[in-house]
């Protein structure tokens, strides 16, 4: 097959459901968030400038793929697990439901037979008019095989001493074992942003069509945002980058005009300036003590290959690439650094943890990051403490090699609010309490979609943590929604952990290595015990594909490590394709107005730590009052021994207005 994955291979990937549609009569816009009616999760997630529409929900005479979980798929990486395949010739047409003059498609298109990615055409018009073309690319998507991960679709195992669960077996020590390639083919979304050159109305129609004759056998599109964006943000009273030699036609490398801006700013006490344009910077930017700002992150844009160093770096690093870097903790860090306003579009397209190759990097204390569009970095952001009181808010993270931000190491006082994060190939927002606590922070009112890898939003130790008003949806494999783990290394779990008013949608996934479900909020005791205050109140889980609550440990240390008390209140669980509640672990929980419908096993598979004695579980459950649903039922109480390890799954209704 012509510049494409084997007929089999794509035939796996596609997961195909449905048949291929006619173009359907015009109908109005359906717009969601995370996939779902906005009313179900109002009040909770980032506030942003655009309006979501699911291209399963548009006209188009492609092909719906999904809804499908299976980790792998094309459904099961797309936003709601649905999407529409389309072949040369075909389209997908969006009625827009508000003004706009910016556009972003979220898309994949097939790897190159040996890796590496292809670039395909996609042409828009608007109401027939006004074409452009989108040239999309997979060099950014396509990863494969175990952590860390490779280009290459033929690639042997890389841990051929790794337990894989494809076999059940150790591949390097079982004779005639033969796993198929390319071997767990994952991470195959991108997304091109454009502007469209003037402002359209609500109820134009704006469609993308794969031409004739392009380079991609197929084209998936999974949705697009319409956006309406302001004019560019002028400022005068500034060191304005242009003064100092940078070009912003891209051709020339301008880190030295940008450093020479900043080094004059900070004499005089002004802010630096990068006006409209695509800026190439190939390397770090050091930050300390400095305002930047630009036109706005559809204006302005900051570039950069990445590099292959000649020797590694003392950090490990054998690459360097675009970035903003806080000095290191070690030198005193930075502070009062201030940006905004631009999008930073890294080179990144393989995983390699030793790498400094984030968008935003260091330490960086007393200081704000907001309004920036991150993509193509391995982290958006990684924040190496000890560092205090940053504040980084309404940014957008994308397509991300691992985490879109990471607070490591002794980052305190610090707040995460507004930001949009999708697609990011490990945990969306991540604390890692390593060496170090992270304490008294706060991740709210942030929206993060579709980790192709671990979580959403992830809490390693720490203390005094908080996550509340989020909204997560569509983790896909070996993490889930929301998380707390005593785990890598981490510090202990202290003083109060508060998950509040969170909504976790399309959670509760299969753990490919355990062969269970976990749930969309999980605790996992493998270091230590999680013994800090743990609170979880107000929380919506929506559509769980198994469990709602997961409380567990690793069968190695279940004699080991426990999970004494973590209280649930004023909880709704709308759908699960197993219980509410799933505990592997010693310990208890308290449950309080935790109501339930939907369930499509057991309301608890309590099996403690195994150990099955006469006296009940080694997990207890305490019943506060007001669970309503009949899940917790008063034979169960409070360790009556219910477990299934891997009970059937009944998968729910879409969930609905409570």
């Amino acid at each position: 097959m012509s510049r494409a994955l084997p007929a089999l291979v794509t035939a796996v990937m596609l997961a195909v459901s449905g048949t291929p549609a006619l173009a359907q009569p015009a109908a109005a816009p359906v717009v969601t968030r995370a996939a779902l009616d906005p009313a179900l999760v109002a009040g909770r997630g980032a506030e942003v400038p655009f309006l979501e529409q699911e291209a399963e929900n548009a006209v188009t005479t492609g092909t719906v793929i999904g809804p499908d979980r299976t980790p792998y798929t094309l459904p099961a990486e797309a936003s709601g697990r649905s999407a529409v395949r389309l072949t040369p010739g075909q389209y997908v047409e969006f009625t827009l439901p508000s003004a706009a003059n910016a556009i972003t498609v979220r898309y994949s298109i097939p790897d190159a037979p040996r890796g590496g990615g292809i670039t395909a055409p996609l042409e828009v018009t608007v109401n027939g008019g006004g074409r452009k073309t989108m040239t999309l690319t997979s060099q950014y998507s396509w990863l494969y095989n175990q952590y860390p991960f490779t280009n290459d679709p033929q690639a042997d195992l890389l841990h051929p001493n790794w337990w894989i669960t494809e076999c059940s077996c150790v591949p390097a020590s079982t004779p005639g074992v033969s796993i198929a390639k390319p071997f767990r083919p994952m991470h195959f979304y991108d997304e091109q942003r454009l502007l469209l050159g003037r402002t359209y109305r609500a109820g134009d129609k704006v469609r993308l069509t794969v031409p004739a004759g392009g380079n991609a056998a197929w084209t998936v599109i999974d949705l697009l945002d319409s956006e309406l964006v302001g004019p560019p943000r002028i400022r005068l009273a500034a060191a304005n980058v242009l003064a100092f030699g940078a070009d912003p036609t891209g051709r020339r490398d301008s880190a030295r005009a940008l450093e020479r801006a900043i080094a004059f700013a900070k004499r005089k006490r002004l802010p630096v300036y990068l006006p409209p344009g695509t800026y190439q910077v190939n390397r770090h930017i050091i930050v300390d003590d400095v305002t930047i700002e630009g036109a706005g992150s559809w204006y302005t844009i900051i570039k950069g290959r990445e590099v292959a160093l000649d020797t590694p770096a003392p950090d490990g690093s054998v690459h360097t690439g675009v970035g903003f870097y806080g000095r290191p903790a070690a030198e005193g860090g930075s502070r009062n650094v201030h940006l905004s306003g631009f999008a930073i579009e890294g080179d990144v397209r393989e995983r390699i943890d030793t790498d400094q190759v984030n968008g935003i990097g260091g330490a960086m204390s007393d200081s704000t990051i907001e309004g920036l569009h991150i993509r193509h970095t391995k982290v958006g952001m990684w924040f190496d403490g000890p560092m205090s009181g940053l504040t980084v808010r309404d940014n957008v993270i994308v397509d991300q090699i691992a985490d879109a931000l990471n607070f490591h190491t002794g980052v305190t006082g610090s707040v995460v609010s507004g930001n949009f994060v999708r697609n990011t190939g490990d945990d969306g927002l991540a604390m890692w309490s390593e060496k170090t606590a992270d304490a008294r922070n706060v991740f709210t009112r942030n929206t993060v979609q579709s980790p192709s890898l671990a979580n959403g939003i992830a809490i390693y130790g720490g203390t005094d943590n908080t996550v509340s008003g989020n909204l997560v949806a569509d983790p896909v494999r070996e993490g889930s929604g929301l998380h707390a783990g005593a785990r890598f290394g981490a510090e202990p779990f202290a003083g109060e952990l508060l998950f509040r008013d969170n909504t976790v949608v399309r959670a509760g996934t299969f753990e490919l290595n355990w062969k269970i479900g976990l749930g969309a909020i999980w605790f996992y005791a493998l270091d230590r015990s999680i013994e800090a205050d743990v609170q979880v109140v107000g929380d919506h889980y929506l559509d769980n594909t198994y469990n709602a609550i997961m409380l567990v440990s690793e069968w190695s240390v279940k004699d080991l490590y426990s999970i004494p008390h973590v209280a649930f209140r004023d909880i709704r669980v709308d759908g699960t394709g197993t219980s509410v509640v799933s505990a592997r672990v010693k310990g208890s929980a308290s449950f309080e107005n935790v109501d339930a419908r939907n369930v499509g096993a057991v309301g608890v598979n309590n099996c403690g730590s195994f150990g099955f004695p006469p006296t009940g579980s080694e997990f207890t459950l305490l019943d506060r009052g007001g669970n309503d649903g009949g899940w917790l039922a008063p034979w169960m109480l409070p360790n009556t021994v219910t477990c299934d390890d891997r009970p059937p799954v009944v998968t729910p209704p879409p969930p609905s207005p409570w």
